[in-house]
């Protein structure tokens, strides 16, 4: 029992240290990242470029789970869809601009049945995001956006 015990312990803290490093160098691919911005700008940000990977990102107001309840409270699932028992996960990406607004909204992966104009027409309803900032200047952002389309028990 004792010789087992030991390679697993050894295996057990194997995993550990390889998962705190993932971690760690996640942290530093962004804040790699970031600094490549920077030179890249010559210490300037260019505040009419769209980012992905910025200081401080954009936020919908009141946090994500906001953004959760919005979503569930305007989003109509289309009839079409219902009767079909169509289900699944719309991606859309859209640009949260320097002042908030949204722009340039597409779908980039679809169920069918309306689903993907549905999500569309909330994103549309948005209220002004907190837009990204980097180095104190508010910058253009591209956002990737999951929508669920599920049926519960009771609407069907």
């Amino acid at each position: 029992m004792n010789k087992l015990l030991k390679p697993l312990s050894l295996f057990a803290t194997i995993i550990i240290v390889c998962a705190f490093s993932i971690n760690v160098n996640a942290q530093d691919d962004k804040k790699e990242i970031l600094e490549i911005l920077d030179e890249f700008g010559g210490g300037k940000v260019d505040t009419s470029k769209v980012f992905t990977f910025v200081e401080n990102e954009a936020e919908f107001p009141g946090g994500i789970d906001a953004l959760g309840q919005f979503l569930a409270s305007n989003i109509k699932y289309p009839q079409e869809a219902k009767e079909k028992k169509i289900t699944g996960k719309i991606f859309l990406t859209f640009v949260i601009e320097k002042d908030g607004s949204i722009n340039d909204i597409k779908i980039l992966r679809d169920i069918g049945y309306g689903c993907g104009e549905e999500a569309k027409r909330v994103v549309k309803l948005m209220p002004k995001w907190k837009p990204a900032n980097q180095k104190g200047k508010n910058l253009r952002q591209q956002f990737l956006l999951p929508v669920n389309f599920n049926l519960s028990t009771d609407e069907e």
